[in-house]
């Protein structure tokens, strides 16, 4: 073997030794919950909302509505790093947060963004407001709010209606029953 080849090699074990590290390091952070509606409680939402079935033009309803007035303050759920901050035609304006465990927590239909991409937050920062963007417009105004998991979980596919995409979502609402 020449020396080229094992140096490429040895690379290539360091490359995938890294990955697994930072994989590793991103399940090991403590994922602290908040409501991420400010004064928001149990009954600012329904119990059974996450994948429900039918809802609207996405067939099913991958995360919970969190309702309340107009204009209140949106906080993180967790720590991570603001990754996106815009607006996506069904969300409206919204703010994407990469968190503990691989996970992108998602609120959507922000009144207002109170945040930068590439930010830290913690949990309980205000990062928005409650509104009535994209297609919540005309309804209560309320924060859709799901997590998605970039690490699929097969053990939750089942034989429901986008039952297969099922493994990308994780039901937030134990999470904010949870909370503090």
């Amino acid at each position: 073997m020449t020396t080229t080849k094992k140096i490429s090699i040895y690379k290539r074990v360091w490359f995938w030794l890294l990955c697994l590290i930072l994989l590793g390091f991103g399940f090991a952070l403590p994922q602290r919950f908040v409501i991420p509606v400010l004064g928001a409680n149990k009954g600012s939402y329904h119990q059974k909302s996450f994948w429900y079935y039918p809802w609207g033009r996405s067939g099913v309803h991958k995360g919970v509505d969190i309702f309340a007035k107009e204009g209140t303050g949106v906080v993180s759920t967790t720590h991570g790093m603001v990754i996106y901050i815009g607006e996506i035609s069904m969300g409206g304006n919204v703010v994407l947060v990469l968190g503990p465990k691989w996970r992108i927590h998602y609120y959507a239909h922000l009144k207002e963004i109170n945040t930068r991409v590439f930010s830290w937050t913690s949990p309980g920062e205000l990062i928005g407001s409650v509104g009535t963007t994209g297609n919540a417009k005309g309804k209560a105004p309320h924060l859709h709010y799901s997590i998605a998991t970039l690490i699929p979980y097969f053990w939750q596919v089942d034989g429901g209606v986008q039952g297969l995409k099922k493994m990308f979502y994780v039901n937030p609402i134990p999470y904010l029953n949870a909370a503090r």
